[in-house]
């Protein structure tokens, strides 16, 4: 795992590196904006002698963009500065860089220096092929005032590289959310990796991702324990099932499905098959009597469990009884995927949860619907996997979506301190928090998941390693990674269009040998 820090933690370490080792703050800077010249130079010079556009707030940010503007004036680049406010009202740092570089510009015409006046100032920025935003640090808090937003929206629409310098201007490089943010192809992070980064606005707006040391130990931040983290490939690694060779199918994991209707059979399909695909040595799908050749002629592997539903084509309460020996037999049930938003369904849902517990159970879809207006709250959901979309998870805690996209991390983490199960938060990218408080931030997947079905197969597949092994958190990050994974490989050789979940199901074998291989 790749550990993540706040601003907080970030500027502490600055402050020590200064005030108790000594480090002056524009050795700091001078190193920041060297990184931010070494990372950037090797994407433009490809480039026949382009136009370099820097964009420069008052701040610390600010001088990092003078610094660095100054490193490619230094190599021969033409260079154009847009810079904000007075000299007075610039941070020392910041001052400091300001004031070589304009003494530069007066020895040759390769650096031009305007000072912004209204939008109109941007014009200069025309003709440049690539433009560094310099304007506001992560320690910016709060909606931007003008000229930001001006300035912000006339950059977002030039065609040109755009590189952001430590963080988009706009973002919280806190809570990942921006209401209006610098659009980057990449941002160059200054210190350590800030986790708004990786997820909501700072996954849509900060593009790729890179590192920029600055000249701190990286042993300064072992005072911090972090609680935010990238998943790497090993960790998904460390999740697969080892066989052995006295195993067999009863031992090897037990799934139990519940899921499906008779107007939603598809996803029951989906995801009993899915446990199979990723190594459990049984799957059963209990689905309703009226309509079970609906699934059956779709099923080779999956037994089918039919519960008598009086042609009503649902799960309902009497069905337990049926099914007790069945979820007492399975390692892990898996619910939700097209059950159904009845009533009758949903007391059912309810009435298993607590009978049941504690156990294994992944509860995804309609089921999550049935835990709504607080009723997650009366239950105990140890060992239980929620895996829910935004929508979803905003509707069950009981909050709008645009409320929860302001601080993803922080409603994450109240849900699970409150219930003690894990949420697997589907989204783009998919964030797993666990009763440690902890959320680990998924590195895998594209747009190509988009799609009906897709989550369903996410659901077999945490259900089917979760039935494997004991450990939790391993299953799940095992399971989300892979189900990305595969729509990233498939993506490499088809398009994001055509990719269906059958498909991501299917590909799941060749994308474990991937990461295997992949991994020496």
């Amino acid at each position: 795992m790749i550990p993540l820090y706040s601003t907080k933690q970030i500027r502490e370490v600055d402050q020590y590196a200064i005030n108790k080792i000594g480090i002056p703050g524009l050795v700091l800077m001078e190193n920041a904006s060297r990184e931010v010249f070494r990372k950037a130079y090797e994407r433009i010079d490809h480039l026949k002698s382009p136009k370099i556009g820097f964009v420069c707030g008052k701040g610390n940010n600010g001088g990092d963009g003078f610094a660095a503007a100054r490193h490619f004036y230094n190599v021969g680049y033409k260079v154009v500065i847009i810079y904000l406010g007075n000299e007075k009202e610039m941070s020392e740092d910041c001052k400091f860089n300001f004031s070589v570089l304009k003494k530069l510009s007066f020895t040759k015409n390769k650096i031009e220096f305007k000072k912004y006046v209204s939008s109109a100032s941007l014009n200069t920025l025309k003709g440049c092929d690539i433009i560094f935003d310099a304007l506001l640090g992560s320690g910016t808090k709060g909606s931007l005032r003008e000229p930001y937003p001006s300035i912000i929206n006339y950059l977002n629409k030039l065609n040109v590289i755009k590189v952001a310098i430590d963080i988009p201007t706009g973002l919280n490089a806190d809570t990942g959310f921006a209401e209006i943010a610098y659009n980057a192809d990449l941002t160059i992070t200054l210190g350590e990796l800030k986790k708004g980064l990786f997820f909501g606005d700072g996954y849509v707006n900060a593009g790729e991702v890179e590192k920029g040391g600055i000249g701190i130990p990286d042993f300064l931040f072992d005072r911090f324990t972090p609680t935010e983290f990238l998943i790497e490939p090993e960790d998904a690694l460390l999740g697969l099932p080892v066989k052995t060779k006295n195993i067999h199918k009863y031992s090897a994991g037990k799934v139990l499905t519940i899921a499906g209707s008779g107007s939603l059979p598809g996803a029951a399909v989906l995801t009993s098959t899915s446990a199979l695909k990723i190594g459990a040595g049984a799957s059963i799908l209990a689905f309703s009597k009226s309509v079970r050749e609906l699934v059956h002629k779709k099923l080779g592997e999956v037994v089918v469990k039919a519960y008598e539903d009086s042609g009503k084509e649902y799960f309902s309460e009497e069905n337990l009884d049926e099914l007790k020996e069945r979820i007492k037999w399975a390692d892990v049930v898996a619910i939700g995927p097209g059950l159904g938003r009845n009533k009758e369904t949903q007391k059912a849902v309810l009435l298993l949860l607590e009978k049941y517990k504690p156990k294994k159970t992944v509860i995804d879809a309609d089921a999550v619907f049935a835990l709504g207006n607080g009723k997650y709250k009366k239950l105990d959901l140890k060992n239980c996997v929620l895996t829910p979309h935004h929508a979803e998870f905003s509707s069950l805690i009981g909050i709008s979506i645009s409320e929860l996209q302001k601080d993803i991390l922080k409603y994450g983490k109240a849900f699970v301190k409150k219930t003690g199960a894990y949420l697997v938060l589907k989204g783009a990218p998919t964030i797993i928090f666990n009763p440690e408080g902890e959320a680990l931030i998924n590195t895998t997947g594209n747009p190509a998941l988009a799609k009906f079905g897709t989550g369903d197969v996410l659901t077999g597949l945490l259900a089917g390693l979760l039935s494997q092994q004991t450990d939790i958190e391993k299953s799940i990050v095992t399971g989300v990674y892979l189900h990305s994974l595969a729509a990233d490989l498939l993506v490499a050789k088809r398009t994001m269009l055509d990719i269906l979940a059958s498909d991501i199901q299917n590909y799941i074998p060749q994308t474990i040998k991937f990461l295997e291989n992949s991994i020496v």
